[in-house]
């Protein structure tokens, strides 16, 4: 039986999330690198998307490393031009989908403040039947529990739900408990495997 709802990831899904490319364009590749080499700013964000507060895990890790303090705060400051630019097939996906009276879930690593804003600026982040948020559930992928979750929530089976995301880890998780599963690795298969699917037409996918 083929799935019967759709599942989002968001972060490189429908918003890409490449902070790296913030940091090249503010300070220059070199500085870059050695930020990231010695702040774990991606374990930082683990913290966000688990439901610490945004801007006091932030500040708290810049006050830890002095000399790159400005930087870590930008990750607060300049968020929204870290969560850029918006991939706009996979928001039409999205659309079509809602469109047509299909389910349609987000499943997202996101911090309860973060995502306020995200929402604020996208206003397709809206536009979902129900938004998974890390940030309030207490738990992140690839974690089994946060798939339960969203089986008990939106009461489909898990058989039933087709879910694409970038990362492979939280693919596999989902697959290990059922779900239908899709590796994002650009909008163009995504948009292919929903039609493949039965979900929309080729004329729907299209700019």
């Amino acid at each position: 039986m083929g799935a019967q709802a759709i599942v989002f990831d968001i972060g490189n899904v429908l918003i890409e999330w490449v902070p790296e490319r913030y940091y090249d364009r503010a300070y220059g590749s070199d500085m870059r690198k050695r930020l990231f080499a010695e702040v774990d700013l991606h374990g930082m964000n683990d913290e966000i998307d688990r439901g610490g507060n945004f801007r006091d895990t932030v500040y708290a890790c810049a006050e830890d490393y002095p000399e790159f303090s400005d930087m870590i705060r930008d990750w607060h400051d300049h968020w929204i031009e870290l969560a850029a630019p918006v991939i706009p097939q996979s928001v039409r996906c999205l659309r079509a989908l809602r469109a047509k009276n299909i389910p349609v879930f987000a499943l997202t690593n996101f911090g309860i403040q973060s995502f306020a804003y995200a929402r604020s600026i996208y206003r397709f982040l809206e536009e979902f039947d129900q938004a998974f948020v890390s940030g309030h559930m207490g738990v992140i992928k690839p974690d089994p529990q946060i798939y339960a979750m969203v089986e008990d929530a939106c009461g489909v089976p898990a058989s039933d739900l087709l879910f694409a995301d970038d990362k492979l880890e939280n693919i596999e998780a989902a697959k290990a408990r059922g779900w239908q599963v899709h590796h994002f690795t650009g909008p163009e298969g995504w948009a292919e495997r929903l039609v493949a699917e039965g979900f929309l037409s080729h004329e729907e996918i299209r700019p």
